[in-house]
C-alpha cells in the first residue's frame, strides 16, 4: 500500500469526527492559570482574570453546544462563583494543615500537596457541571488525575472542608455525596455496584456522611450505600451495604509470618 492510499484510508476512517484536539491542551492551560490566580499572591487579578476570560472563551466556541450569546454569559457566572469557591479550598486547605502530622505550614498544603490541587481543580470543575459546560468540566478533571492521580468526577457533591491524603488512586465517581470533615487516604474507590448505560441518571454511587475517615484502598461501592457519620472505614474493606453512624469496618484478613530455618 502506497503513502497516498495510507493516508487516505486514514482520513475515511477519521471523517466521522469533529475533533479539535487544541481544546484539550489550552484547557490545560486555562486550568493551571486559573489555579494561578486564586492562590499566587504575586497574581496581578485584572490582568490574570483577563486572561482568563480570553482563555474561557476560547474553550466555549468548542465545548459549549449553547446558542453563542448564552454562551458568552457563561463566563459571567463562572467568575461570579470564584470567590465561593476560593473560600471553601481555603477552609479545605486549613483542614489538612490540621489533620496531616506531616505538614509544616500552609504554604506547604498550597504548594506541595496532590491532594489539595485534586480538590480544588475538582471544585472548580463542578462550577463547569453546573453550567452544563460538560466536555469542559471533565477536560479540567482530566487534566488534575493526570497530575496528581486522583479521578473526582466534576459532577461529585463534596461538602467542606474535606481532606485528600497522598491523592495517588483515589476514585470519586459522578454520583458521589460527601459531606464535612471527611478524611480520605490514597487507593480508596467510591464507585458503582454495576455499570450500564440505562443508569445515567441514577444515583450510582455512595453518600459519606460527616467526620468519617477512610483509609488507604478501602472499596465502597453502590448508590444505596450510605456510610454512617462518625465511622472509620479500615485499609483494603469492600463496602457494598451501608453502614450505621460510629461504626469501624475493619478488613479481618491476617498476615502470617513464619520464621526461615537456618540450615
Amino acid at each position: 500500500m502506497t503513502k497516498n492510499m495510507i493516508i487516505q484510508n486514514i482520513g475515511a476512517l477519521k471523517s466521522h469526527l469533529n475533533i479539535n484536539y487544541g481544546i484539550k491542551t489550552t484547557t490545560e492551560k486555562f486550568t493551571e492559570q486559573l489555579f494561578y490566580t486564586l492562590f499566587d499572591s504575586n497574581a496581578e487579578l485584572n490582568q490574570s482574570i483577563a486572561e482568563l476570560e480570553k482563555l474561557f472563551k476560547e474553550i466555549s466556541k468548542i465545548a459549549c453546544k449553547k446558542p453563542e450569546s448564552l454562551c458568552n454569559s457563561i463566563w459571567e457566572r463562572f467568575l461570579e462563583s470564584l470567590p465561593t469557591v476560593l473560600e471553601k479550598l481555603n477552609q479545605d486547605a486549613q483542614f489538612i494543615l490540621e489533620n496531616d502530622p506531616a505538614s509544616n505550614s500552609i504554604e506547604e498544603v498550597y504548594l506541595a500537596y496532590p491532594g489539595f490541587y485534586a480538590i480544588a481543580i475538582y471544585r472548580l470543575s463542578h462550577e463547569l457541571y453546573n453550567l452544563d459546560l460538560l466536555l469542559f468540566s471533565r477536560l479540567m478533571s482530566e487534566y488534575a488525575h493526570k497530575i496528581t492521580g486522583t479521578d473526582i468526577h466534576a459532577g461529585a457533591q463534596i461538602d467542606s472542608p474535606f481532606f485528600i491524603d497522598h491523592a495517588t488512586g483515589i476514585v470519586i465517581g459522578e454520583t458521589s455525596v460527601i459531606k464535612k470533615h471527611v478524611k480520605i487516604y490514597q487507593g480508596v474507590t467510591l464507585g458503582a455496584l454495576s455499570v450500564s448505560k440505562d443508569m445515567k441518571n441514577a444515583k450510582r454511587h455512595p453518600t459519606v456522611e460527616k467526620n468519617v475517615c477512610i483509609y488507604a484502598n478501602a472499596t465502597i461501592l453502590g448508590g444505596e450505600t450510605i456510610i454512617g457519620s462518625e465511622s472509620i472505614v479500615g485499609g483494603n474493606a469492600w463496602i457494598t451495604k451501608s453502614i450505621p453512624s460510629k461504626s469501624i469496618v475493619l478488613n479481618t484478613t491476617t498476615t502470617e509470618v513464619k520464621v526461615k530455618e537456618m540450615k
